[in-house]
This record gives C-alpha cells, sequence and structure tokens, in this order.
C-alpha cells in the first residue's frame, strides 16, 4: 500500500468530495463577495480558462503520467485491476498539487484574484472529472451523457494495451491528439 494511492474506505473517499465542493463553493464565493469592483468579467473568463485548461490537465495527467511514469502506472493498474474499488490519492496530495502548480504560479505571474479564479475554474473541473469518473464505475446509466460516457472509458479500461480514450469528463483532446 502506497502512501498516495490507495484504496479508501467509504467516509475518506466520501470526504474528496465535500472538500472539493465545499472548495469550489468557498472560492466562487470569495470572488463574488471580495475581488475588485469592475473585475468579474476578467475574472469569470479566468475561471472558465482554468475550466477549459483542466480539461488538457486530465488528458495530459492520465496519458502520460498514469499510464506512462513509474510509480504513477504502477499505482494506476491498481485501478485498472478492480475499476470499482475506492482507490484515489488522499486529499492532502491532490490540494497540494492545485495549490503549488495552480495557485501559486498564477499568483506570482498574474496577482492574487486572477490566481483565485484561475485556481477555482481548475478545482471545478477537477470536480467534475471526480464526479465523473465515479459515476462512470458505479451509477448505472439515468441518461445519454452517462451511457456515452461509460462505453467511452469502458474502451479506455478494456481497449487493446489501454492507449486509448485518456479523457475521463470528455473526448476533445483524445480527438485532437488521435487517441480516440
Amino acid at each position: 500500500m502506497s502512501l498516495l494511492t490507495f484504496e479508501r474506505g467509504r467516509l475518506a473517499y466520501g470526504a474528496d468530495f465535500a472538500f472539493y465542493g465545499l472548495a469550489v463553493v468557498a472560492l466562487a464565493a470569495w470572488l463574488i463577495v471580495g475581488s475588485p469592483r469592475g473585475e468579474g468579467l476578467a475574472l469569470s473568463a479566468t475561471c472558465a480558462g482554468g475550466l477549459f485548461a483542466w480539461t488538457l490537465i486530465e488528458y495530459l495527467f492520465h496519458r502520460f503520467l498514469l499510464h506512462g511514469l513509474s510509480p504513477f502506472r504502477e499505482w494506476h493498474a491498481q485501478h485498472h485491476a478492480r475499476p470499482t474499488a475506492r482507490i484515489a490519492s488522499p486529499t492532502f496530495f491532490s490540494a497540494g498539487l492545485l495549490f503549488l502548480l495552480v495557485y501559486v504560479p498564477a499568483h506570482l505571474l498574474f496577482g492574487f484574484w486572477a490566481a483565485c479564479a484561475l485556481t477555482l475554474g481548475v478545482t471545478a473541473g477537477y470536480l467534475a472529472y471526480a464526479v465523473a469518473h465515479h459515476a462512470t464505475h458505479h451509477w448505472r446509466p439515468s441518461g445519454e451523457w452517462l451511457r456515452r460516457n461509460k462505453r467511452w472509458h469502458a474502451a479506455h479500461h478494456h481497449g487493446t494495451g489501454q492507449e486509448r480514450c485518456f479523457g475521463v469528463t470528455n473526448s476533445f483532446w483524445d480527438r485532437v491528439f488521435g487517441t480516440a
């Protein structure tokens, strides 16, 4: 059992969704209430940019980190071997990465409020990814999006060499990079 990826209990697994849900609400509220007057449109665009950036981050991390580099590849193989197990990175690790790789550089380059907006977008994307990934493995499809997403993700889990369909929330980057 590794420090960074392991099967989690139901409470710890659910706490990740609660933490990121609260983080998204808190960051959005902070931006709405505290940001400078007249910056709403720019900060909204920055947030949307962060959400779009998440889609590329998701694809790149899944394709090149989780399927390419040790020890991440071996940890991720646990998920492929047991896709319904609650295997995930601890919240402190994923939150730390978001802080160090998104907020800190954005703060240094663009300032406090833009960094908050960009972090909100990326964090909302991460939460959407976590919910979508959980849904593909644990929920019965009740709508066309989930039905289509389950088929897409199943092609990744059961495809030849599992070297395709890396996007979980969308297929855009797989189509761009030819891994669809």
